[in-house]
């Protein structure tokens, strides 16, 4: 006889269904106002063991053998902070297994968090090869083999200086009609996204939509892994499934070793269902700001310079940075960051870092580069450092000081990946070592903010003390991850941006605990508008760090362009400013001024929005916004549109009516042509005139009717 068993808050609820068999699947899931019925069940987990495989011959991560002979134990809810969590207790007896998959759930968000837990009963080993972290059907309407026609797939594909390109698929295109039910057997393949290494989104991201065209509602899920994961979509015949993991044997080389007693668990895996895209993320960026492990109070969107991006390039001097030092605290920054370069003395530092000590011939002078430090202090500004921690040049003396156990390991070989070992923070003495390091900068000069660069990727990963190289990895990554964790117990204070040669690690793991995220490396202004404009499907929009770097010899069109690519998320300034003209330091001071007033009250609780939808890399027009309460930012970008292109309509169908207000907030003034823009209240739309063949940016401001009144 079948029952059912219903767990949930006000914001979602689960209801599942255990046969008479004893198998238990989720049957609904109530996401606010949608509710989404699964006519097709599934097992809440899918396990693979060395001896063990499919009940079907196939490649997916479901239709496991241990998955279906899953039954229940029990359902045990708990509390955590604020959060509940649901234990769904569950065994099989062939293998001595007990299997629990955690559901959690917290006020304010409708996203739900799972991840499962293997116990070994038995008295002999087991070997895990692969285990879910979330599986669950689409939950599509047709309930035939029509399904595919509904939903169409959006997912991310990321590169170095190419981040942030999203694009659609239909689930028509991905899986052909095959006739299947003819055999009986449902089909073999899968779309399978997968990322190996430390580079989480250093190819495509652990993110993804499903929108349904029969009713707009929208999937959302992410694996929250900084290092190996695996998901997947596919054809079940009468419905689609997607299913979340971390690393698996076929993707990752992992394995992990069980003995009696022992446990492994999975690396955590979100999703949620919203009415539309916008609900949709939404959702997630609520999500975000709840799930945060850092105290933000003490680093809420400061403006911030970095001597980096298109100006000292790593090649930082006392004689070059006091000027830049004194510039930018004259047009309003908050944080000065000196990059890479300040503690080589040799000229070629890529192979030699790791001891991260100040360079005297970089700052000569008796109080070397603690003169720079002051300054930047007695300007009124956080003193900030880079740092590449995970990594030690073969070059650095510091490579002979530490044991082998301190570095990633194949074969009784150190990995070298472009010249540098990479630390396996496992190990006590690689943590010790970083710790001192920390200690000594924030000790020694004061230093509040450090910008963590990774430039390598370790590959599979490392076979020292580890049942495979996939364990020795995902041992790493989380050992990593609660080595973050010290820093900001020990340092609550301690402001952390998350660099990996620009967005190469955009996984939640680590977005929620660093305050800070740096969205590319790239380094034209004229293509960045597209990875500033995304970023928000990824990240806060108050994390979200797009560089502007605005060079003396631009003009002010140029000028203000970069500053509108930084403008709505974590102010991120480079440039030398010490060799502009005053003109052109208005336009940064103007867009400094504007960033305070309009964006900072608001940013940290703002949701994203796109009013022209998401673009594409060569979109000639971009637009991004943020809204709160009742107060709409948008920025657009012209870029080099054709003539054809006139004007844009910003859907906005958040605000209504004919009270709508709207003027320009960057760049105004003489230097600049107005855009015109007017409400269309008919389409909920601002029209907007656009310029052709040149590139170009402004930012509106929008406030509904019994908002706050737009100043003149």
């Amino acid at each position: 006889m079948e029952r059912q068993y219903m767990w949930g808050n006000d914001s979602v609820s689960l209801a599942f269904e255990v046969n008479a068999d004893e198998h238990v699947s989720l049957s609904r899931i109530v996401f606010g106002m949608v509710e989404k019925v699964f006519a097709q069940r599934l097992p809440l987990a899918e396990i693979i063991l060395s001896g063990t495989g499919h009940w079907i011959a196939c490649d997916r991560l479901i239709h496991t053998t241990i998955g279906r002979d899953l039954v229940l134990l029990s359902f045990d809810e708990r509390t955590k902070g604020e959060s509940r969590c649901l234990d769904v207790k569950m065994r099989d007896e062939q293998h001595a297994l007990d299997v629990v998959v955690t559901y959690v759930i917290s006020p304010g968000t409708s996203v739900v968090c799972a991840y499962a837990t293997v116990i070994n009963r038995g008295a002999g080993h087991v070997f895990l090869e692969s285990v879910t972290s979330a599986v669950l059907p689409m939950g599509s309407m047709s309930n035939d083999e029509t399904w595919k026609k509904e939903w169409i797939l959006l997912e991310g594909h990321y590169d170095w200086l190419g981040e942030g390109r999203w694009s659609y698929t239909k689930c028509s295109d991905l899986f052909p009609v095959l006739r299947q039910e003819l055999t009986n057997h449902n089909p073999r393949s899968e779309h399978a996204v997968v990322s190996t290494g430390t580079w989480s989104t250093g190819g495509s991201v652990p993110m993804a939509f499903l929108e349904s065209r029969e009713t707009g509602n929208v999937w959302a899920f992410q694996v929250e892994h900084n290092g190996a994961w695996r998901w997947e979509i596919g054809d079940n015949t009468v419905d689609g499934y997607f299913a979340l993991s971390g690393p698996t044997s076929v993707n990752h080389s992992w394995m992990k070793d069980l003995g009696e007693g022992e446990s492994f668990a999975t690396v955590p895996a979100s999703f949620v269902m919203g009415g539309d895209m916008q609900t949709t993320v939404e959702e997630m960026t609520k999500y975000r700001r709840i799930g945060r492990l850092v105290d933000e109070s003490s680093a809420v969107s400061q403006v911030i310079f970095n001597d980096y991006m298109n100006t000292i390039n790593g090649d930082p001097t006392t004689e070059k940075l006091l000027p830049l030092i004194s510039s930018a605290a004259q047009v309003g920054c908050e944080v000065f960051v000196i990059d890479c370069g300040w503690y080589d003395d040799s000229g070629d530092w890529w192979p030699s870092v790791g001891e991260w000590k100040p360079s005297k011939t970089r700052f000569p002078g008796p109080r070397g580069i603690g003169e720079v430090i002051d300054a930047i202090k007695e300007a009124g500004m956080v003193p900030g450092l880079w740092l590449e921690p995970e990594v030690i040049g073969i070059k650095s003396p510091v490579a002979q000081e530490l044991p082998d156990s301190a570095f990633f390991q194949r074969n009784g070989q150190r990995v070298v990946e472009q010249e540098r070992y990479i630390l396996d923070l496992r190990d006590e003495s690689a943590r010790r070592y970083l710790d001192g390091v920390v200690d000594r900068l924030i000790g020694d000069y004061g230093v509040q903010y450090f910008k963590m660069d990774y430039n390598v990727s370790p590959g599979a990963g490392t076979d020292y003390h580890a049942d495979s190289v996939g364990d020795g990895l995902l041992g790493h990554n989380r050992a990593f991850l609660d080595w973050v964790d010290g820093l900001h117990r020990r340092y609550p204070k301690l402001i952390l941006e998350n660099c990996s040669s620009g967005g190469m690690r955009e996984d939640f793991a680590q977005t929620s605990r660093f305050q800070v995220q740096s969205t590319s490396d790239q380094q034209d202004y004229r293509l960045y508008p597209v990875i500033a404009a995304t970023a928000p499907l990824m990240v806060l929009p108050e994390q979200a760090a797009s560089w502007a770097y605005p060079q003396a010899e631009m003009d002010a069109e140029q000028t203000a362009f970069n500053i509108n690519t930084t403008f709505l998320g974590r102010f991120f300034l480079s440039g030398y400013i010490n060799q502009m003209e005053e003109w052109q330091k208005n336009i940064i001071q103007q867009g400094i001024q504007a960033y305070r007033e309009h964006v900072q009250p608001m940013i940290g609780e703002s949701v994203p929005l796109w009013p022209l939808g998401l673009p594409s890399w060569d979109s000639a027009v971009v637009a991004l916004g943020v809204k709160a309460s009742r107060r709409t930012i948008v920025t657009v970008w012209a870029r080099n549109a054709p003539e054809t292109v006139k004007e844009v309509a910003l859907f906005l169908p958040h605000l209504h009516g004919e009270g709508v207000q709207c003027r320009t907030i960057f760049p105004v003034g003489p230097a600049f042509d107005e855009w015109d823009a007017k409400w269309s209240e008919a389409d909920s739309s601002l029209i907007v005139s656009i310029p052709h063949g040149m590139y170009a940016s402004r930012s509106f401001e929008l406030v509904e009717k019994g908002g706050e009144t737009l100043l003149s």
